[in-house]
């Protein structure tokens, strides 16, 4: 059997890694709390002369290995927005790194909510153009130096970290197959969560930089978390419902889930309102979270370590600051 399918994945981590002891240090936060309510025993965590770009190639030649790059027909970057430079493609970069001559390159962008939305992007495109063959998802992360330890509203974000993911996405796989995704959007969480400075609203200026302003930040976390801890796992659960929906499927038919690297309690919590269990799930308790490459990653260990056989229903589920909630069902065929 052939079908749209990601036909080969590859992951890349940089060497040095930050663990849960170091970061109880930089937080304040009791080091069992970080691994056992934040759900994060270490991080990987990028050289100064490693930036998004890097990791996504890396991670992109792993997923290639043995594969003529002149066959892909589009290189897509879905990785962190937090890249080599603020304004730039890094997907012309890949696609030139790659040797990708005979492909066309552009980015997506919707924070960690990014790769259900890209592989829905990518098949809808194999579906309604038959001259495409193969297309490339690359993307790179190195949010760990978006993190100001010295910012009591934002440091909880301690568990943002750095690698490289890729999937190679055909018409013709013969593994596994993309189904359908669902969506849930709610722009009134717009404001909380954001880089202050460099954009046209606070331009760079030595003041913006004296006051540190160019690392993440939240507005008001107290009032956020009031307003999203009442809807966020309704939300994935939606998303979820919505992608099996119009997939031909039910909650209750899901072998496996990919979510995003969260705090454990919320982990648990979809898990228990999904009727799944832990070892349901590909949680990246000793990688963190590496914006929209958790449920690839996800992906590609899935393959790796556990026991998959055809006819499993694959949930891939993330959410990103904005705020939205993305999920895409795959299938294994074997």
């Amino acid at each position: 059997m052939t079908a749209i399918g990601i036909a080969s994945t590859g992951v890349y981590f940089p060497p040095q890694t930050e663990n849960a002891s170091s970061l109880a240090m930089k937080t304040g936060i009791p080091e069992e709390i970080i691994k056992e309510k934040f759900g994060l025993y270490e991080k990987h965590v990028a050289d100064d002369h490693t930036h998004a770009s890097d990791l996504a190639i890396r991670a992109a030649k792993a997923a290639l290995e043995g594969f003529d790059p002149n066959k892909i027909d589009v290189v897509i970057y879905f990785g962190s927005p937090h890249k080599d430079y603020p304004v730039w493609s890094a997907a012309n970069k890949i696609q030139h790194e790659l040797g990708a001559k005979n492909a066309y390159a552009f980015e997506t962008m919707s924070v960690s909510a990014n790769f259900p939305i890209t592989l829905k992007v990518a098949k809808d495109m194999l579906i309604s153009d038959p001259s495409i063959q193969y297309i490339l998802l690359a993307g790179g992360c190195k949010e760990s130096t978006l993190i100001d330890y010295g910012n009591a509203r934002s440091r909880f974000m301690f568990n943002f970290a750095d690698g490289g993911a890729a999937a190679l996405i055909s018409r013709t796989t013969a593994s596994n197959r993309i189904l359908g995704s669902g969506f849930v959007t709610d722009g009134s969480f717009h404001h909380y969560v954001k880089v202050p400075a460099g954009g046209t609203v606070q331009p760079a200026t030595h003041e913006t930089i004296n006051n540190r302003m160019h690392y993440i930040d939240v507005t008001d976390p107290l009032a956020m978390k009031e307003q999203l801890d009442p809807v966020s796992v309704r939300n994935f659960i939606t998303a979820i419902e919505k992608a099996l929906a119009s997939s031909g499927y039910k909650v209750e038919d899901i072998d496996w889930i990919l979510p995003l690297h969260t705090k454990k309690s919320m982990l648990l919590e979809l898990l228990g309102r999904l009727g799944l269990r832990e070892e349901q799930a590909i949680y990246l308790d000793h990688y963190g979270h590496m914006s929209a490459l958790d449920p690839l990653i996800g992906f590609h260990f899935l393959k790796q370590h556990k026991p998959l056989k055809p006819g499993d229903l694959i949930v891939m589920v993330s959410a990103g600051t904005g705020y939205t909630w993305s999920s895409t069902v795959v299938e294994w065929i074997g």
